[in-house]
């Protein structure tokens, strides 16, 4: 059973009263619409764009992210959901896809309207009857099983299509664990996948700030022992009863570097851990987390250091 409070099948349309729909969170210079229906994955409790029926939506202001084919796969959704007429404000840092919103908004048929502001492009076009390549856009940039990986990912989640070499770090020296444990940043579950190897493990929270993240872990993961969780994982309640974590913590906020994240990421799993509880975690060479670690836990021991990444074993 899903431990999350909130449906994760975005196959399940409703017709929500006609309104505006927002996807992200742009810079408060761009006004954005304060009743808007939030739609990003990234925010706990949003709700799916996929699940909102076809022409449903009056107006989308779209925040856009930086990939190709995640960033193509939102605007056709929200012209997949906006009704004819409808508005579609399409924004994104220049360094971040906003160079290029003009040349893709315009291989969808629209016409619009483009202005450069905060260091951002700006595109508004209005909805017409029929758009282009807004089935393609869709089918390229959701979920689906990657060939040559054996799992279901989706653009936009982190490494979707490979294994993240520094999870392969972890998941090549971890040993098997035992007891109820959890997986912060799960990610699409290749790092869970090898946990739950261990027989001896009795439980593994799966938890990510991702929804799709969620949902293709659930997909990938058919283990009675694993629990689904959308959620921030530094938000998480402090227990003081797992035995175990696991984690690949991310680094980078809304495109920039924050080691905050790593560090509020080993303080959470100190709190989820009993005492003698061990964390398992794994951090690119540069980020200064052993302050952190030596302050949270009673041993810390380094495990190794290869191909730009740094691994060890913290025991509370």
């Amino acid at each position: 059973m899903s431990r999350v409070g909130v449906s994760l099948d975005p196959l399940t349309r409703y017709h929500p009263p006609m309104t505006t729909l927002l996807y992200g969170r742009p810079p408060l210079v761009f006004d954005p619409p304060g009743d808007a229906v939030q739609t990003s994955p990234l925010i706990p409790g949003s709700t799916a764009i996929e699940s909102l029926a076809d022409g449903s939506v009056e107006a989308a202001m779209i925040y856009a992210p930086p990939g190709v084919l995640e960033r193509r796969y939102v605007v056709a959704q929200a012209l997949r959901v906006l009704k004819a007429g409808g508005r579609l404000d399409v924004l994104a840092p220049k360094d971040r896809g906003g160079s290029r919103l003009k040349k893709e908004l315009e291989a969808f048929g629209l016409s619009f309207t483009e202005a450069a502001k905060a260091h951002h492009r700006r595109c508004v076009a209005v909805r017409l009857e029929t758009a282009h390549g807004v089935e393609a856009a869709i089918a390229a940039g959701g979920p689906h099983k990657v060939e040559g990986l054996g799992a279901w990912s989706q653009p936009g989640v982190f490494a979707w299509d490979r294994i993240d070499p520094g999870s392969a770090l972890l998941a090549a020296h971890v040993p098997e664990l035992s007891g109820a444990g959890a997986d912060l940043g799960c990610g699409y579950g290749a790092l869970a996948t090898v946990v739950l190897r261990s027989v001896g493990v009795t439980a593994l929270r799966l938890v990510d700030l991702d929804r799709r993240a969620v949902e293709a872990a659930r997909r990938n993961i058919e283990d009675a022992r694993a629990t689904f969780e959308w959620a921030d994982a530094r938000t998480l309640d402090d227990g003081g009863d797992l035995d175990f974590v696991v984690s690949n913590p991310p680094f980078h906020d809304g495109g920039a570097e924050d080691r905050r994240l790593g560090q509020a990421f080993i303080r959470k799993a100190a709190g989820l851990l009993k005492k003698g509880g061990v964390l398992w975690l794994v951090a690119n060479r540069h980020l200064p987390y052993e302050a952190e670690l030596n302050a949270a836990f009673k041993r810390v021991r380094p495990v190794a250091d290869q191909g730009g990444y740094k691994l060890f074993e913290a025991v509370k």
